[in-house]
């Protein structure tokens, strides 16, 4: 007796069918690879807020990095100058110098610009003047946390008098 032997059946593959679960493949791919990306950005976004949050409440705190503006509110040439050498001697950011709108500021004063006063009052502190004279215009369009306007009463403060 002759033993049948049995031919191996070999799938018949229809070419379009194998098309399908190709395209199929990468759209599975894409989708995972989408949802992937949506979900991180919604980490991101969460982790975000929740840094802004811990920000708001420390509004009593200074910020390490200070960036501030000051203004020649005294007319005088190169008292913006002298300040400014003597803020960035004390690790403050003066990213810009100028001239105040006006020249007839009688006493030096402090703007707050982003809502966290304690920035205001470390600037304040360190040219020599009294937290009275910090006082806050908020503006969301302003990229600076403090400005600080020189007046008439410049040679009374630290930078000039060299006091520490």
């Amino acid at each position: 007796m002759k033993k049948k032997v049995r031919k191996k059946s070999t799938p018949v593959t229809n070419v379009k069918d194998s098309t399908y679960n190709f395209f199929y493949n990468i759209i599975i791919f894409i989708l995972a690879v989408l949802i992937i990306y949506l979900g991180y950005s919604a980490y991101l976004k969460i982790m975000h807020f929740s840094g802004k949050e811990e920000i708001a409440h420390n509004k009593n705190v200074p910020s390490e990095i200070i960036q501030l503006d000051v203004l020649n509110g005294c007319g005088v040439s190169g008292v913006a100058d002298r300040f400014t050498d003597y803020l960035r001697a004390h690790n403050f950011d003066v990213v810009q110098t100028d001239n105040y709108i006006s020249f007839d500021v009688d006493e030096t004063f402090v703007i707050d610009r982003i809502g966290n006063k304690a920035n205001a009052l470390k600037v304040a502190k360190a040219i020599g003047i009294e937290n009275a004279k910090v006082i806050q215009q908020l503006n969301e369009n302003y990229f600076l946390d403090v400005s600080l306007v020189i007046g008439k009463d410049y040679y009374k403060l630290k930078p000039i008098t060299g006091g520490d």
